[in-house]
């Protein structure tokens, strides 16, 4: 079913002066009922969990209901749902813990694909640990994972790669590198971050060991979530306080949770679900149905967009699988577009994005224009877009 933008964007307060916000890579608008969420949760009453007064039940329903949530988000047990700060902090964290198993002379693969969250953890903890680290690379032609550059062997302990680039939104054969990662007897850590705002995530499905994601990319709060198989997280083992919760996935979430970042991520999950007001069964069967619709959705926009660049605008992203997100490159006047554009009331954000590698491994000048539909992005965006960088061009 097609996506009523127009009843959509009545939940986006941001969206009542007629801004344009194409920085969804970066983080979405909220829709009020998160907000409401953050709210209801903050004035309680809350405390910290408990099985005792309202307010200790409050904490521990939240928390709940947040596991629940992402575990029908990710397809993952709830026992496998971890709450991070964000998706770089988690990253940085199951670095540590990994490499304590990680000995001099073993190896690790990261890609040049991926935004530097899911490449600097894992090239410095490799580092510490010496261990070799061999890269991924791309395809300059078709900016593709050029998967004959992995090489993997008895030693190879892990793989880290995106599910999708957050600038050129290329969506690597995730599956195919999993299956090969696992012949060889290696880990799978994924990078969903830009993946999970455009696509149904199942995790199981894609061969990650482990994936991480943002929900402030899809309508949630600022925070970060990692999903995992229980039983392999139950074999990864942190360092953590003496009294703090040794179960999974408690151990791995350090100090007090702030409940209402969760209930608003929570809520983010329930709000995609209703997308399609139709749609029937269970929260998974529903995120399958709304994720389908925001996927044909998104994809038309930017097929809108594409035909209608001018030739003075130089697009890189050219893989065959990508996310509805556009780099795109003016002679150099990114940045005078990027403001020009805002005097207009139209958000496209210049830079290089934390995509270090993608950078230097194409040789593209920092900064770049980037462009990223969303759910509530409708046709008179992409068409004010258009008209901004035509008159800018």
């Amino acid at each position: 079913m097609a996506i009523d933008v127009a009843a959509l964007r009545l939940h986006f307060p941001s969206l009542a002066d007629g801004t344009a916000f194409f920085d969804g890579p970066a983080g979405t608008q909220t829709p009020r009922p998160v907000a409401d969420a953050i709210v209801r949760t903050l004035v309680g009453p809350l405390s910290n969990r408990g099985k005792v007064s309202p307010s200790e039940l409050n904490a521990e329903n939240a928390v709940a209901a947040f596991r629940s949530a992402y575990a029908d988000f990710l397809g993952v047990p709830a026992e496998g749902v971890v709450h991070g700060r964000s998706a770089t902090q988690l990253t940085y964290d199951f670095s540590r813990h990994l490499a304590k198993g990680w000995r001099e002379g073993d190896e690790i693969v990261v890609s040049r694909l991926d935004h530097d969250a899911n490449v600097r953890p894992w090239v410095q903890a490799a580092e510490r640990a010496g261990v070799t680290v061999r890269w991924l690379d791309i395809d300059p032609r078709n900016t593709e994972l050029d998967l004959d550059s992995l090489v993997l062997t008895e030693r190879t302990k892990l793989v880290a790669v995106t599910a999708a680039s957050n600038v050129l939104g290329t969506k690597p054969p995730i599956r195919r590198i999993a299956d090969l990662a696992h012949e060889a007897g290696a880990l799978v850590f994924v990078d969903g971050v830009h993946y999970a705002a455009h696509d149904l995530v199942d995790v199981p499905a894609l061969g990650a060991d482990f994936f991480v994601c943002s929900p402030y990319k899809f309508l949630g709060p600022h925070c970060g979530v990692l999903g995992a198989a229980p039983a392999l997280l139950e074999t990864v083992e942190p360092d953590k306080l003496v009294p703090s919760p040794g179960t999974v996935p408690e151990r791995f979430e350090f100090g007090t949770l702030p409940y209402e970042t969760l209930a608003g991520a929570t809520a983010a999950v329930d709000f995609l679900a209703a997308l399609d007001p139709g749609s029937a069964g269970s929260r998974r069967d529903r995120l399958a149905n709304s994720m389908n619709s925001v996927h044909e959705h998104e994809n038309l926009l930017r097929t809108r967009l594409e035909k209608g660049l001018g030739d003075a605008v130089t697009v890189h992203g050219k893989a065959a699988d990508r996310t509805p997100t556009v780099l795109m490159s003016l002679g150099g006047r990114e940045r005078e577009a990027q403001k020009y554009l805002a005097e207009r009331n139209v958000v496209a954000p210049a830079g290089s994005f934390y995509a270090y590698e993608v950078f230097a491994a194409l040789k593209l000048e920092d900064p770049a224009l980037r462009v990223g539909m969303a759910p509530y992005t409708s046709t008179e965006d992409v068409d004010r877009l258009l008209d901004g960088l035509s008159t800018f061009g």
